[in-house]
């Protein structure tokens, strides 16, 4: 008879050490939350707190910072999640701190750069001592340096040198009032394993993670869908239909996309599996500022 074996797969794995990262911050902190804007990281990062709190309710809010240029789709479907699972939803919009003077709106650079105000602001409003993000050290090289439990000071800022060691997965939420944590539950996953993990548990997305057809422009290499929200620019962006799906979801004016004819789960990991360029180097306009572009706002307090 052979005996069992208790050796976990790899996404057996990674999904107990994100478990056990809920948790040890619902333990640890007074009033966490978790960021949920829709997209599949943040769409993952909620069913792994759903496993982890079974069957007691996920026991703190999601926040949502609104830069207001968001794919209708993605609205449609946060509107979806929030009413079925009854969970709370704190919405940030950015047009408020436009609004009220507290940031400058400058059309060509889009707001993504924004979001950095609003997602503080409504850290402080609501008293929140760690945050729960969905990004994970493959996608970008600043992100890679994050630790899984993130320091960030009174002003909202991350010093990249001054972070706590993480010895044998010991997380170390110490921090002064005023002071935060961020929370990174994926930060050891890939997007593969993202895709992965999403066919195996059936995890239902916005339709924009599917090939589907709608009018796109081409802009510096990328692939910009034509909405409302899109200001094009005059001589060389003339729309045309194709058959695309999003890698990522943020901003509409800085989120491209690309060609694809992945229509399920199954399509997309075997697409993903092929490629070699990360989902934000190939499709995020707003990390192609500068080569420390990331790096430099996530100091100033981005996500």
């Amino acid at each position: 008879m052979t005996a069992p074996s208790y050796e976990l797969t790899h996404p057996q794995a990674l999904e107990a050490e994100a478990v056990h990262i809920f948790r040890e911050v619902a333990a640890t902190f007074a009033r966490p939350a978790l960021l949920f804007s829709g997209g599949k990281d943040s769409v993952v990062m909620l069913h792994l707190a759903r496993k982890a709190f079974w069957p007691a309710p996920v026991p703190f809010p999601l926040v949502h910072i609104d830069t207001g240029h968001n794919f209708d789709e993605v609205i449609e479907y946060r509107d979806e999640v929030v009413a079925r699972l009854g969970v709370r939803l704190v919405v940030g919009r950015v047009q408020d701190d436009i609004d009220n003077g507290r940031v400058t709106e400058d059309l060509r650079a889009g707001r993504n750069r924004l979001q950095t105000t609003t997602l503080l602001r409504t850290i402080n409003d609501q008293g929140l001592d760690a945050v729960f993000g969905g990004a994970r050290r493959d996608e970008e090289k600043a992100r890679a340096k994050e630790r899984v439990f993130s320091f960030r000071d009174e002003f909202g800022q991350w010093d990249p040198r001054n972070q706590q060691p993480e010895l044998w997965r010991l997380y170390n939420g110490r921090h002064r009032k005023g002071e935060h944590i961020r929370v990174f539950p994926l930060s050891n996953w890939t997007e593969l394993d993202i895709w992965t993990y999403i066919e195996a548990e059936n995890i239902d997305l916005p339709p924009l993670y599917y090939a589907h057809r709608r009018p796109v422009v081409r802009r510096d290499g990328m692939l910009l869908a034509d909405t409302r929200f899109l200001h094009r620019r005059p001589d060389d962006e003339e729309p045309f239909t194709a058959t695309v799906r999003f890698r990522t979801v943020g901003d509409a004016t800085c989120t491209g996309c690309v060609e694809s004819t992945a229509a399920t789960p199954a399509a997309v990991v075997a697409e993903v599996a092929a490629t070699r360029v990360t989902e934000r180097g190939a499709t995020r306009a707003d990390d192609r500022i500068s080569e420390t572009g990331m790096e430099d706002r996530k100091k100033e307090g981005y996500f």
